[in-house]
């Protein structure tokens, strides 16, 4: 297996290795294609829910800010007198049996880290499985949900959908702009001009929507109504681990609230053990939420972790809205 040291410099700096797989790169681009246009024509089955379905994905592969972007659409519609379902893949689940419901209390080992994250975030109905169109019509048996959000879905045709929102990562945006195994890229970036919007984790380019981080109070693995101001940290050593897509944007986010950092990188959706998270001192641990879902069984005194929120401006908002409206009225 290639490290992720490589797969960065692969995709996103200058390494010659990119040049030699651009033939690969060429053969993928063609196979994407060729899989859309049979959904597009009608070859391959396409299917439809009777509400209406947002898509939020990305055109590159590793995290771009989906999930915070999930949670924020899903808490905005309830602010909407709407109610949300969500359907997500459950990557890294092992349950053998798929769809799977989802609760706040539900095992990460069978179901994924994110879709428990989001079900304790949103309080909204969840279900997990790879086929996307089986949980979203396992929602619609099941709940009251008039529409669906499905997180990470967006090269899943099968689904019908009738809104597009793409994320893209501010920072590293679409690496060499080469589509795999040469660079990032899912799909060409032409597939960005067939979206209804595209929200950038960061710093927008033209067109885009801004996504903003905005950090939390601060709270204890051990003891989930300890909580506190995250300048309680401010000027100390710390523990920082993460097993998300993009660690560096996490470490970033600590070292601006004032921590003096220890980074402890793991690969996305990593299961953890007790050992990964124990360090044999008195100094604090600090993590991302999406891994304390996982640590929290054995975690300790010192085990923290930051929740975020997604901030959007009002444009995107009345975007949304617009949207909304034209899927409502046709």
């Amino acid at each position: 297996m290639f490290s992720p040291e490589f797969i960065e410099d692969l995709w996103y700096g200058r390494h010659p290795a990119s040049l030699m797989l651009v033939p690969l790169s060429w053969l993928y681009q063609i196979i994407v294609l060729f899989r859309r246009l049979g959904y597009q024509s009608g070859l391959l089955p396409v299917r439809r829910i009777p509400v209406p379905v947002i898509v939020v994905g990305n055109i590159t592969v590793g995290g771009n800010g989906k999930t915070p972007l999930v949670i924020w659409l899903a808490n905005y519609l309830k602010q909407k007198d709407f109610h949300p379902g969500i359907v997500t893949r459950g990557y890294g689940g092992a349950a053998k049996h798929w769809p799977q419901q989802v609760r706040p209390d539900s095992d990460p080992s069978m179901v994924g880290d994110e879709p428990i994250l989001i079900a304790r975030r949103t309080d909204c109905p969840v279900a997990a499985s790879p086929n996307r169109y089986e949980a979203a019509a396992g929602l619609l048996e099941h709940g009251q949900c008039n529409i669906i959000i499905c997180d990470d879905g967006l090269q899943h045709y099968a689904l019908a959908r009738d809104i597009e929102i793409v994320v893209v990562d501010g920072i590293r945006r679409y690496g060499n702009k080469r589509c795999l195994p040469a660079g990032p890229l899912r799909e060409s970036m032409r597939r960005l001009n067939a979206v209804d919007m595209v929200v950038c984790n960061g710093i927008p380019g033209h067109g885009e929507y801004q996504m903003e981080y905005k950090p939390q109070q601060i709270r204890s693995l051990l003891h989930e109504d300890k909580k506190s101001d995250i300048g309680i940290f401010n000027g100390q050593m710390v523990h920082a681990v993460a097993g998300i897509g993009h660690p560096a944007r996490f470490f970033t986010l600590l070292r601006k609230q004032g921590m003096n950092i220890t980074e402890h990188e793991f690969p996305d959706h990593y299961r953890f053990k007790p050992g990964d998270i124990r360090f044999g001192d008195d100094l604090p641990v600090v993590m991302t939420e999406k891994d304390a879902v996982k640590c929290a069984p054995f975690a300790g005194d010192e085990h923290w972790y930051l929740p975020i929120n997604a901030e959007l401006g009002n444009s995107f908002e009345h975007r949304l809205s617009m949207l909304l409206k034209e899927v409502a009225y046709g």
